[in-house]
């Protein structure tokens, strides 16, 4: 969704501008293309350059077994419908539809739209602004990121590198945590190679964690205030047991929802999902909180002030929360 990155920002940073996020956009600083789990990213242009090679693997397999798409791609010249592709879409960014209809006049012996997604895993595709641009609306056009950044891809990304990135961020983890975000494998093999910069922690499970050394690891009992998240965001989705994020009483019977959704984080663990309804003229809205964990007095008060502030920030201050409904997931 093209606004979760300014959420997922706002949720963690103190007066977060979503203009300026903006404006890194339309500089070519900042740019929306698929990496890590073969989906879209808001990342900086040097991460772009050098994550969207390490993540080819997982669009080669996406894309061989495409139930539709890898069948119709057999027998298929792809270099030649690159090498067609490439400098097509360095004259100009190109809607889905436009590169399909390309693809049929130069190719129409071939599923136009089989090689249109094959373009779309094997080329560094990146999504154009204004798509993606804070308080703006647009199709998604395409071109490759060497055309739109005017520098190749990195030839030989550090993976090791990434990983030690990734803890930083994530950890304390396990290997099949790092997998999970990146969906890479081979990750154990990293991770062994890393193993002599990193800490090691066990967890209830006996599980394996890692972590870099000087990584801040709070006491269990520092209080965690209410968060809410976009859907995918990647506090869910960057590890492989999602339980840790679930509360005691709610872990035995039920895992945390779906990322799919947007949720809410109360002291550090997934206690509701939310959506906001708006009114048909746009100026009143109620924000809806489906419980999924019991919530005190105190902190159902505190993840409602947060929601009206999440409110405010989603509609660039013109809307507030005139109510916020608490229901009961199931």
């Amino acid at each position: 969704m093209p606004l979760n990155p300014y959420h997922g920002l706002w949720s963690r940073l103190e007066d977060f501008d979503p203009r300026e996020l903006g404006q890194l956009m339309l500089d070519r600083k900042v740019v929306r293309i698929v990496v890590m789990r073969g989906t879209i990213h808001l990342v900086s242009a040097d991460d772009c350059l050098a994550l969207r090679p390490l993540m080819q693997p997982v669009l080669d397999a996406e894309l061989a077994r495409h139930p539709k798409y890898g069948p119709a791609l057999e027998g298929v010249d792809i270099e030649a419908v690159l090498s067609f592709a490439r400098p097509l879409l360095a004259e100009r960014a190109r809607s889905g539809r436009e590169l399909r209809a390309a693809m049929t006049e130069r190719f129409p012996q071939h599923n136009a739209a089989a090689l249109a997604y094959a373009c779309r895993n094997l080329l560094a595709f990146v999504q154009v602004p204004p798509r993606g641009v804070w308080g703006k609306t647009a199709q998604v056009t395409s071109t490759t990121a060497e055309s739109w950044l005017g520098r190749p891809l990195v030839g030989e990304p550090s993976i090791d590198d990434v990983v030690l990135r990734y803890l930083r961020a994530f950890g304390p983890a396990t290997v099949a945590d790092i997998a999970s975000w990146s969906r890479l494998t081979g990750m154990r093999a990293v991770v062994d190679r890393l193993a002599p910069r990193l800490r090691t922690f066990r967890d209830a499970r006996g599980r394996m964690l890692f972590d870099l050394p000087d990584a801040p690891r709070p006491d269990p009992g520092t209080p965690a205030p209410p968060r809410f998240l976009p859907e995918y965001d990647n506090v869910l989705l960057s590890h492989a047991d999602r339980s840790r994020f679930a509360s005691p009483t709610h872990r035995s019977h039920r895992t945390p929802p779906p990322a799919i959704h947007g949720t809410v984080l109360s002291d550090g663990v997934v206690c509701a999902t939310w959506r906001i309804d708006r009114d048909k003229a746009g100026r009143k809205a109620t924000l809806f909180v489906d419980q999924v964990a019991e919530l005190t007095r105190g902190a159902a008060a505190a993840v409602a002030a947060e929601g009206r502030r999440l409110v405010r920030f989603l509609s660039d201050g013109a809307v507030c929360a005139d109510e916020v409904r608490f229901t009961r997931a199931g």
